[in-house]
């Protein structure tokens, strides 16, 4: 009778160490990876004409979802100038945080989505004209070194003075 006790009272443990590990790995299968942030940039129209608004709209989904609790900040220059302005964005609609703006400078422009939303930052970038296009910037570097050839790096660092 001792022992039948003590067959129970193990079935029951290890009955009940198996429910507890099988939950917590279905906890952490799903709370593992977040779908990422995703940011949808728009510029209408591409060619702006002088005085004439520009509409921008960020649209922020995770998934499905339309995420209308983010921080959202564009960042508009042009190019070659160092003033970066900074314009936070409130009140989005359906997911999309829109910005409308008029230039009075022909050029060639950036702008910048700045998002925050769900732990995570995405910040896309996209190239637009303002009546006649000006020089643009050059672009960023490469970070993958794959293909550098360290001569022609050494080459032009000493013909810059270096």
């Amino acid at each position: 009778m001792i022992v039948l006790k003590k067959l129970l009272w193990l079935f029951v443990m290890l009955v009940f160490i198996c429910i507890t590990v099988s939950c917590s790995q279905d906890k952490d299968e799903a709370g593992s990876m977040p779908k990422m942030v995703d940011v949808g940039l728009s510029i209408k129209p591409e060619k702006g004409k002088l005085d004439k608004p520009i509409i921008f709209e960020a649209k922020v989904t995770q998934g499905s979802e339309k995420i209308n609790d983010a921080d959202v900040t564009f960042e508009v220059w042009r190019a070659k100038d160092e003033k970066h302005e900074k314009i936070a964005i409130k009140n989005p609609k359906n997911g999309v945080y829109r910005l409308e703006k008029s230039f009075r400078q022909e050029g060639t422009y950036y702008i910048i989505s700045h998002v925050t939303a769900r732990d995570m930052h995405n910040m896309p970038k996209k190239e637009f004209t303002v009546g006649k296009p000006s020089v643009p910037e050059e672009t960023e570097p490469d970070d993958s070194k794959e293909n550098m050839n360290m001569d022609d790096h050494n080459d032009h660092e000493n013909s810059e003075g270096h």
